[in-house]
């Protein structure tokens, strides 16, 4: 579990703090280099990199073609070469096109040749906002399944600084996703000091309970939170971790809270099947079974690609009140 002991300032957006540890890193070392479409005069498409250019200047904010595959290799090639490359794709889904240079080249180049990669790819994703299915995708669990890869999804500002930041020094690949609905909707202190060389697993008790144990990550995490307030008026007592960081993945601190609660549930945006909740619920039942009082339950996005309508997306993605309904059905087994 982490315990930190950073300085923190005053609230920030969770959009606004992942410019700031972009900027923060870039004047602390000169060998990062931005890249990615429209990211120098227009800022990129959520303006995180709006007045980069004129600070850092276009060898160090590089735009890119439409081409996410050759970007992302021109951006293992540099990496290698000594520069540490942040590349941002528009929307998160669009890291398909590239997917064969992350999964086939950057995750298993220290592998083949001990050279590290330390190159970041920020992933804007998620759903709440209506963007339908190329736009609204949660496609951490792409990556989870491939050796060499660190994956980080923060759920708070001071997270989304800190660990973008350690992730620039990390001398391995690191997936970045960022969630679009929180972009200027959560607001919470930096955590700016110390920042870690590299990404760690970790995981944080948001919440203490002894009724049930939640995992989630993201959006979902404030969406379990939610949950939990409302179910404590009914003297039920959630114990709340958020993931930071997906992999590697802190799983010791999840066991213990099982152990203790007796119960568990997995809550992410993504669809279910194949989703890291599997993953997490089969690490549960291999470590914690004899402690377990009811089934693993997972709540999830349903196995269908995300709708434009906003109606619709709502419907699918994990409320508060259909948490609380699924978390009341767990302790009834």
């Amino acid at each position: 579990m982490q315990t930190d002991t950073s300085t923190e300032s005053d609230d920030t957006l969770y959009v606004d703090a992942i410019s700031a540890a972009l900027a923060d890193e870039m004047r602390a070392d000169p060998d990062v280099v931005l890249m990615g479409q429209d990211i120098a005069g227009h800022g990129g498409a959520f303006k995180i990199t709006r007045g980069f250019l004129e600070e850092f200047g276009d060898q160090r904010v590089r735009n890119t073609p439409i081409a996410e595959s050759g970007t992302i290799g021109i951006a293992i090639g540099s990496s290698m070469l000594g520069i540490k490359p942040v590349v941002e794709m528009q929307f998160a889904d669009f890291v398909s096109c590239g997917f064969n240079q992350i999964v086939n080249v950057a995750a298993k180049m220290y592998w083949r040749t001990k050279h590290p990669v330390p190159l970041v790819i920020r992933l804007p994703g998620g759903g709440g906002m209506g963007a339908g299915a190329f736009h609204s995708q949660n496609i951490e669990n792409w990556f989870l399944h491939t050796p060499g890869l660190k994956v980080v999804s923060p759920a708070y500002s001071g997270d989304a600084y800190r660990l973008l930041r350690a992730a620039i020094r990390d001398p391995n690949p690191v997936l970045y996703f960022e969630h679009k609905f929180l972009y200027r909707r959560e607001r919470s202190p930096l955590q700016t000091a110390p920042i870690p060389d590299r990404i760690l697993g970790e995981s944080s008790i948001l919440r203490s309970g002894t009724d049930i144990t939640t995992v989630s990550w993201g959006w979902m995490t404030h969406r379990t939170l939610e949950a939990a307030e409302i179910l404590s008026q009914e003297g039920i007592e959630v114990e709340v971790i958020d993931l930071p960081v997906l992999s590697p993945l802190d799983h010791r601190g999840i066991i213990a809270s099982v152990e203790k609660t007796q119960r568990a549930a997995i809550i992410h945006e993504a669809t279910c099947t194949g989703g890291f909740g599997a993953e997490i619920a089969a690490r549960i039942c291999d470590e914690a079974i004899w402690s377990l009082d009811a089934p693993v339950r997972r709540i999830t996005y349903p196995d269908s690609p995300p709708p434009f309508h906003k109606g619709l997306e709502a419907s699918r993605i994990p409320s508060p009140e259909r948490i609380c309904s699924e978390l009341r059905q767990l302790l009834e087994v």
